[in-house]
């Protein structure tokens, strides 16, 4: 990447921040926004809002997109080559004409992250047809005409985090939704894969009610804004920050041993700051109510007694934003295979002394201008925490069990 001297970077590297929902998805009034036009520019756009139900140990999990083009100006998308044998070539950065979105040879030479992927259809063999769309804007339009709703699915998409009103946000950022062979509800799923920071101090108390050890982690996220400022002392703010963000690990109180050995082993910090990828579950709601107009309140039954509500819209009203907690509760470390093609080993992704919790702040103020590539992959290794532990390595919630 070359060195841009008119904006801010930073040493801080993203891993993996992504998702895999398997359910039922729910179409509303308000899932889809087709050609909708920007009050302030010549934006028209089209956006989507799809819940996916993923069982009563999950709940519906809302998975969202948006994608447009300007109508007044030459629109183009920035897309990425592939290296001779097929892989994605980062390093072949380029730009097409949004005209040519759509063209077969154009769209040969570019690696495949950069496309989105439905698999809504199936040709007359019963095979699902898979279909890839450059443009979000497109891939929502292709969504709208042909998922039913209740289909069962796989969506993919990535984790994104940014700041609204002082609080951290996580959005689900669709990539990929294609038709499920799963048949049972039993096998439903909402997964998701997150690589971390952890500081000393990232172990918090533990909730005795609900078996539950807080995990107050940072994640590595881009932005291209920061306190409503696009820019500081003629700078551009486009770089990835840290972003605090708990997490929950659920624990046996009655083997104070054993959740001894998992902190040390996977959530001792032994000094400055640790990186690590957990897989975990997305957890919207527990157990599944349907709303009914049964369940509306008398109040708002008079507002459709005079017309001011359909039925159907304030059955949606009374059946989003009910107060329920989202959660993102921690399984187990990611176990990936590292070392030459024919000598791999098993390793937890796991990195030790990564940064300095200083370079977790990070200052516009006294922002370096070396410019850094983002990793998709970080490094890893296996740790070599001592799997026992003394009393006076244990948390002080934990000596009195």
């Amino acid at each position: 990447m070359a060195k841009n001297k008119n904006m801010y970077v930073s040493s801080l590297k993203k891993g993996k921040a992504q998702f895999v929902l398997i359910g039922e998805a729910k179409i509303n009034d308000y899932t889809y926004k087709i050609d909708e036009k920007s009050d302030k520019s010549d934006w028209i756009y089209n956006s989507l809002n799809l819940g996916i139900l993923c069982g009563e140990k999950h709940g519906t999990i809302y998975t969202e997109l948006m994608g447009g083009y300007g109508c007044e100006r030459e629109n183009v998308i920035y897309v990425h080559g592939k290296t001779e044998e097929g892989r994605d070539d980062f390093d072949n950065r380029f730009e097409i004409n949004w005209e040519d979105r759509n063209n077969e040879t154009i769209l040969e030479s570019i690696g495949d992250l950069c496309f989105l992927t439905a698999g809504l259809e199936k040709d007359k063999f019963g095979k699902v047809v898979y279909k890839k769309f450059l443009s979000a804007y497109d891939f929502i339009n292709y969504v709208k005409e042909n998922l039913t709703p209740n289909t069962v699915v796989n969506v993919k998409g990535n984790l994104k985090y940014s700041i609204y009103n002082g609080n951290v946000q996580t959005k689900k950022e669709v990539n990929s939704i294609v038709l499920s062979k799963i048949d049972s509800v039993d096998k439903y799923k909402a997964n998701f894969t997150q690589t971390m920071l952890l500081t000393r101090d990232s172990v918090g108390e533990v909730d005795k009610e609900k078996s539950i050890l807080p995990i107050y982690a940072k994640v590595v996220d881009y932005t291209n804004g920061w306190n409503g400022k696009t820019e500081y002392n003629g700078k551009l703010i486009k770089c990835n920050v840290t972003y605090p963000k708990t997490f929950e690990y659920e624990i046996d109180l009655e083997n104070k041993e054993l959740v001894n050995k998992i902190i040390s082993k996977v959530f001792k910090v032994k000094k400055n700051v640790t990186e690590i990828t957990f897989e975990g579950d997305l957890i919207e709601g527990g157990a599944v109510v349907t709303t009914t107009i049964d369940d509306v309140p008398d109040d708002i039954k008079e507002l459709i007694a005079m017309g001011i509500y359909t039925e159907e819209e304030a059955i949606a009203k009374c059946s989003v934003n009910n107060g329920t907690k989202k959660r993102m509760v921690i399984r187990r470390p990611l176990i990936i295979m590292k070392g030459d093609e024919d000598a791999k080993v098993p390793v937890i992704q796991k990195f030790e002394d990564k940064y300095k919790e200083e370079e977790l702040v990070f200052d516009f103020m006294t922002a370096s201008d070396e410019d850094e590539e983002d990793e998709d992959v970080n490094n890893s290794g296996e740790s070599d925490d001592d799997d026992s532990a003394s009393e006076d390595s244990m948390p002080s919630w934990m000596k009195n069990l």
